[in-house]
């Protein structure tokens, strides 16, 4: 017999009365998935040194070893989610902790680059598995009314996950090697897998109807296809590269055909009725747009703090705190603004909050006191913290509980992709600003042609060739770090703009309180009038 709730069913006293305990070992799952994705920045210089302190890895091996994991993991996010309501939520969480383990603890001993590369990819496996599920969980363990704050919670770990992971990792590669930044993962994985065996009740969709697997491979190829093409626009910092365009081109081709063969089946992987809900479709959009943002800003401000103030890593780690700190107290307690002025409102709010921080960056020069970058970061996070728990609950409570991994699925892809996007354009743009402001000095450099071009990719190659030219290379620097602040302002009022407009299109098209129908509105009485539309 199913497990699975439905959409207007009550959740079982024996579980309800676990739900804490359940959320809790389900955000040590998400910590190490999202952990990951931003502690491996920092071991970058100690894995480029030759071995054995580091494996030697070249440049291009280096971002293979952070974008194998984005790509695995982005491309079938959506897949694992539909798997997850198909055969079961905790088999599939339990699957990827346990592949993501053993893939951390190989990748801690990797022998060369290639095979960390293959490891990382293995990890993005496993976390694509994991991902889905929490959330998925969670909807199906609380009641209607706790799940905001549930999410809240489950928000407010993702932007404590991101920020907190250069200050981990600068912490590990002060006392260990640089695997130890892929050891750290092994013991939560396994306490988390015990926990888990323990304390998660399993659920499922009880009527999944028939396979899609065309559809499902759609899917899959053409989110592979999206993310491939924009990773190699961010590297190469040119989006009119024949590799970079015609790869994004064929991607969306391929998701658009995905779009319209679901449309006919008779039985889709993803219901596209779904996307007619502007509830649910607008929920999506700004879950992108926020992510987009985040993603971006942690990627710029990296070498703002380090190539241009002089920071560690790990100090860079640190500064980044007023951000998780301002997660982690305000998503919780979004529903709260929520159940008083409504999603779209709060929302947009949020969004206005996000792109007012954009624009604080216009205010930060080599010279501001480190204050004026602290409470940007609050800023940021406060927005943040006001768009991503409401969002989340938009999207979920828009489908019935039986497809919430689904709903999950769809989250996170939008989520990834979104934070893909954020790193690649934003620092396509820093790099294109940066190198026109730095091309005249180095023109008049007493550099080789080659030599030149590379210098002027980012200020940290700016900043090696000048060390090799000695004294003649420090009257490099203050250009370049001018030049780097200059890219980092228009970058910033770029972003803002953005998140403006997004603003705006979030409080129109998400409910305010008076047309949110959940607001108000009490679980008896939305049960009983599912029950007469049944």
């Amino acid at each position: 017999m199913s497990t699975a709730i439905g959409p207007t069913s009550h959740v079982p006293p024996e579980i309800h009365r676990r739900r804490w305990a359940i959320l809790t070992v389900l955000l040590f799952s998400l910590l190490v998935v999202v952990l990951d994705n931003s502690i491996l920045n920092v071991a970058m210089k100690t894995i480029a040194t030759p071995a054995p302190s580091g494996l030697g890895a070249t440049q291009s091996e280096l971002e293979w070893a952070v974008n194998s994991y984005t790509l695995v993991f982005a491309g079938l996010l959506f897949t694992a989610g539909l798997l997850g309501d198909r055969l079961g939520r905790k088999k599939m969480l339990l699957g990827g902790m346990l592949v993501f383990g053993v893939a951390s603890l190989l990748s801690a001993y990797s022998a060369s680059p290639g095979q960390l590369i293959g490891f990382r990819a293995l990890m993005g496996f496993g976390a694509a598995f994991i991902m889905p599920a929490t959330l998925a969980i969670i909807m199906n363990v609380f009641e209607r009314d706790e799940q905001p704050r549930a999410i809240g919670i489950w928000a407010g770990a993702v932007g404590l996950a991101i920020a907190i992971g250069p200050i981990t990792g600068g912490a590990l590669l002060e006392h260990f090697w640089w695997g130890s930044v892929f050891m750290i993962n092994v013991p939560i994985v396994a306490a988390s897998l015990v926990a888990m065996v323990l304390l998660v009740p399993d659920s499922k969709d009880p009527d999944p109807g028939r396979l899609d697997p065309f559809g499902v491979l759609l899917s899959i190829a053409g989110l592979t296809l999206l993310i491939f093409g924009v990773i190699r626009g961010g590297q190469n910092a040119d989006f009119t590269r024949p590799e970079v365009w015609a790869t994004v081109l064929g991607g969306l081709v391929i998701l658009t055909a995905f779009v319209l063969y679901e449309r006919r089946s008779s039985h889709p992987a993803l219901d596209m009725a779904y996307f007619r809900n502007p509830r649910f479709s607008a929920a999506v959009a700004t879950i992108g747009l926020a992510f987009f943002a985040l993603m971006g800003v942690t990627f710029f401000v990296v070498f703002y703090t380090q190539s241009v103030r002089g920071y560690s890593p790990l100090q860079t780690g640190l500064l980044l705190l007023p951000l998780a700190v301002a997660q982690l107290i305000i998503a919780p307690r979004a529903n709260k603004v929520v159940e008083r002025f409504g999603t779209g409102p709060v929302c947009a709010g949020g969004m206005v909050i996000v792109g007012l921080a954009f624009l604080g960056f216009l205010f930060l020069d080599e010279n501001t006191p480190i204050v004026g970058l602290e409470i940007v970061f609050l800023l940021m996070g406060s927005g943040m913290a006001l768009v991503m728990p409401p969002a989340t609950v938009s999207i979920m409570h828009s489908l019935p509980r039986e497809k919430a991994g689904s709903g999950s699925a769809v989250n996170n892809t939008f989520r990834q992709v979104g934070g893909a996007m954020g790193v690649a354009v934003l620092g396509s743009l820093t790099s294109a600003v940066y190198r026109g402001g730095i091309e005249g000095e180095l023109a008049a450099t007493p550099l080789p042609p080659g030599v030149r071009h590379t210098a002027a990719e980012s200020i940290e190659a700016t900043r090696t060739v000048a060390e090799r030219l000695g004294a003649a290379g420090d009257a490099l620097m203050g250009p370049a770090n001018a030049a780097y602040v200059h890219a980092m302002h228009v970058t910033s009022a770029v972003a803002g703009g953005i998140a403006l407009v997004a603003a705006v299109l979030v409080g129109y098209f998400l409910p305010g309180r008076e047309d949110d129908p959940e607001a108000g509105a009490s679980d008896e009485a939305r049960e009983n009038a599912a029950a007469g539309e049944r």
